[in-house]
């Protein structure tokens, strides 16, 4: 299975086209001179290629050959967790991303700063990098050693030629390079996986029939209503699970709300949250019927050289070569469309990275550093991560079976600093002491359940250890490297005790790491002494209980805002009764939220009625 002229061409025009359009903003434009059009592509965006670019970030290489490998073994149960889409998308555009887009970040953890205090910042942001560096040089690695195993494609080459090209572009063109690149590799991978869609089922005769032989295999699933946290799969596991999951991908991550940061305005943010999620549908969907259709082909067809395919992944790179060897430029598009998946993964790694170490670590410390050496650092510093990932890389083919647990880092990160996020927003009596301790005790629960599962299973395997790019029992990296420590699909007997704990579902890893954070971080607050509400900025919370007890008299939900000054949306009508309470003063100040002048928000306190309130100058 070798790869013709015509493939190559292809695969080589989206490298070509993916430089490009980095070489393109870099000499257009404001050309980069300024770290908000390096970082922020000005704040310039509309809601469409940032919708676009959101989904490709989520869809990484590993999801596209993960996705078609759990349908092919386990079957459609998988399917449901399209039903957590909504609401994981519905609460970050009308709470995460109001509060932090009227903050006028660029840093999501210059929002902990805000909140609790530099400490807790630089704790939140040492944890993204800590997690985005050990991540970004498996996400590369992995693919090109599947794809280098089924084809015979240089794996050094693959490595080098991705990682260059992606740094490349990420440092000339910044963040709208990232996100034009990212709608370009979007529609990549959709054409990709729509003609393997396309071609297997024609093979097989027709969808019917592909639906018809899942069915009589046993591959279409129910709904398990199991509320057993220990069950794999369940309709509670994928949903509520699957919720938590989105928040922590499309709720707090820096290279998600930096996107949604750089729109042209709050509305067009929103927008870009709602346009993911028919997308979303429609990637799952096609990786869905991918698996059943390379199901029902290998129902009806031997696999001829079944020696060259010793993991998941690898079945589904060798269906894809199988079915399109004979139609050249075919096998060039799929492979356009998993490499599209890894560039635009790790793009966003780089961009973000370099983001949270310019406005959390250098620029708090060199406070008067001008805007041109620090546009010029922010390029050296995604160029130095583009570099890093490459020496990831390579460190990710020393580490044999390890590699598993190394990627599954990422998800393990992803709870708990999600439950840091919700315990400044939705809890305002938390203090400072309480969010490190929560953070300390997420981190510390979440690699105690992910790696002692790891381990654990990895003693019940008498067999050699699969290769190391093994997607095992999470199926869908698009979940596992969010969410989870990868599991192997060994047989389970009965276990008690720590050996029962460690089994917990994958699924239930997020909401189980965020709620052990909040529940600590709450615990603490109360015992060292919750902060007062007076000393938080309005703009940084999220009152839930006045908003779901709505029916109470005005003194009693006035209690449940724990002294917190009010903002305008919530303002009684009375306490400003000459100014209408609509968010506005004179037309063009916004209520918002701060004691005193604040210089980099310019907002102040206003005290009228017996209430306080918060101005801010706004453009709107």
């Amino acid at each position: 299975m070798r790869f013709s002229t015509v493939d190559y061409i292809i695969f080589a025009l989206l490298l070509v086209l993916s430089s490009g359009i980095g070489l393109y903003y870099a000499l257009s434009g404001g050309k980069q001179r300024t770290t908000q059009e390096f970082l922020l592509a000005n704040r310039s965006m509309g809601f469409l290629p940032v919708a676009l670019s959101l989904l490709a970030t989520f869809q990484s290489a590993v999801a596209i050959l993960g996705v078609p490998s759990e349908m092919y073994r386990f079957g459609t149960e998988y399917w449901f967790l399209g039903c957590s889409y909504i609401i994981g998308l519905l609460i970050p555009a009308h709470i995460f991303i109001p509060i932090f887009y009227r903050l006028r970040l660029t840093s999501t953890y210059e929002y902990l700063q805000l909140r609790f205090g530099k400490a807790v910042r630089i704790c939140g942001t040492a944890t993204f990098i800590f997690q985005m560096v050990i991540y970004m040089g498996v996400v590369l690695y992995a693919p090109a050693l599947a794809f280098n195993a089924v084809t015979g494609f240089s794996l050094w080459g693959t490595v080098l030629t991705m990682g260059l090209v992606c740094t490349l572009y990420t440092t000339l063109g910044g963040l709208k390079a990232v996100i034009w690149t990212d709608v370009i590799q979007t529609m990549v991978m959709f054409a990709g996986q729509l003609a393997v869609i396309i071609v297997g089922t024609m093979k097989v005769g027709s969808i019917s029939e592909v639906w018809q032989i899942a069915t009589e295999n046993g591959k279409i699933s129910g709904i398990n209503w199991n509320p057993d946290p220990f069950t794999r799969h369940s309709i509670w596991s994928l949903g509520i699970g699957g919720i938590f999951m989105m928040l922590s991908l499309y709720g707090v991550n820096q290279a998600q709300v930096q996107r949604y940061l750089s729109s042209r305005t709050e509305r067009e943010a929103k927008l870009s949250c709602y346009a993911v999620f028919p997308c979303q549908q429609l990637v799952l969907c096609f990786g869905c019927i991918t698996g059943l259709v390379m199901f029902a082909y290998y129902q009806k067809n031997e696999i001829l050289n079944p020696e060259i395919i010793s993991t998941p992944d690898q079945m589904v790179l060798y269906f894809v070569m199988d079915i399109l060897k004979d139609l050249p430029g075919l096998p060039g598009l799929f492979v356009a469309c998993l490499f599209s998946g890894a560039l635009s993964t790790i793009s966003s790694a780089f961009n973000s990275l370099a983001t949270v170490t310019m406005e959390d670590f250098i620029k708090p410390h060199f406070p008067h550093l001008s805007e041109s050496r620090a546009t010029m650092l922010s390029k050296v510093l995604a160029l130095g991560y583009g570099l890093l990932c490459l020496g990831m890389a390579y460190i990710s083919s020393l580490m044999g079976s390890v590699l598993q647990a190394a990627l599954s880092i990422f998800g393990m990160i992803g709870g708990p600093l999600l439950g840091l996020f919700c315990l400044g927003i939705f809890f305002p009596f938390t203090n400072s002491i309480g969010a490190i301790s929560g953070l300390v005790a997420g981190l510390a629960m979440a690699f105690w359940i992910g790696i002692g599962s790891f381990v654990s299973r990895m003693s019940m395997v008498s067999s050699p250890i699969l290769n190391v790019t093994s997607i095992p029992e999470a199926g869908n990296l698009t979940t596992a490297v969010m969410t989870t420590l990868l599991t192997t699909n060994t047989a389970q007997k009965s276990v008690t005790g720590l050996a029962k704990f460690y089994s917990l579902s994958y699924m239930w890893y997020s909401a189980h790491n965020s709620t052990t954070v909040v529940i600590v971080g709450i615990l603490v607050s109360l015992l060292t002494g919750p902060m007062k509400g007076a000393d938080i900025d309005p703009r940084t919370v999220y009152l839930v209980l006045p908003k779901l007890l709505f029916f109470l008299p005005e003194r009693y939900k006035e209690k449940l805002r724990f002294g917190v000054p009010h903002i305008a949306e919530d303002c009684p009508k009375a306490a400003i009764a000459e100014k209408p309470c609509n968010g506005f003063l004179n037309g063009d100040t916004q209520i918002l939220g701060k004691e005193e002048m604040d210089e980099s928000y310019g907002g102040f306190f206003r005290s009228e009625g017996g209430h306080s309130y918060v101005v801010q100058e706004t453009s709107l």
